[in-house]
């Protein structure tokens, strides 16, 4: 971790890094792993909110235990990458609930899909119904994972 980044110091990258780890520990905890008193750690915790480097907290879910176990990684090309179809693009992909992520890419494809669905069958049903239906999407090719070594969730 460097010392500084922009104007963030020792002290609240720990804590960012403290709560990255366990974002429902109490702020007196958190104070006393990051060598602070509390509302001094409460005060920096609410700058790094408004300044935006915390952008929310959220849950992390065993998908397996919803049902939700079958990932699929989709590359998709498009036919146009001009600003306005790659606008068209990004606002219709965030309305598919099946895609967890969507990274544009650099390189021989243009987005990188991870999509998470109950099985193949679902799977085979959102490909069809709605990722190959997307604006401006001329090619797919998937790749189903069998194991997942890292998932931090995010």
């Amino acid at each position: 971790m460097a010392e500084t980044t922009g104007n963030l110091d020792r002290a609240d990258l720990q804590i960012i890094k403290e709560l990255q780890e366990n974002a429902r520990m109490t702020v007196t905890e958190l104070a006393s792993r990051v060598g602070l008193s509390k509302t001094p750690c409460q005060l920096r915790m609410r700058r790094l909110e408004e300044q935006g480097y915390i952008t929310g907290y959220t849950v992390l879910v065993d998908q397996n235990k919803l049902g939700l176990s079958h990932i699929a990684f989709v590359q998709v090309t498009l036919n146009d990458t001009s600003s306005k179809a790659l606008t068209a693009f990004n606002k219709a992909v965030s309305k598919i609930g099946e895609v967890e992520q969507c990274h544009m890419i650099a390189g021989g494809f243009d987005y990188l899909l991870k999509v998470r669905t109950k099985d193949i069958v679902s799977y085979r049903m959102v490909l069809g119904e709605k990722l190959s239906t997307l604006p401006h999407v001329v090619q797919t090719s998937t790749f189903v994972v069998m194991e997942s070594v890292k998932d931090i969730g995010l």
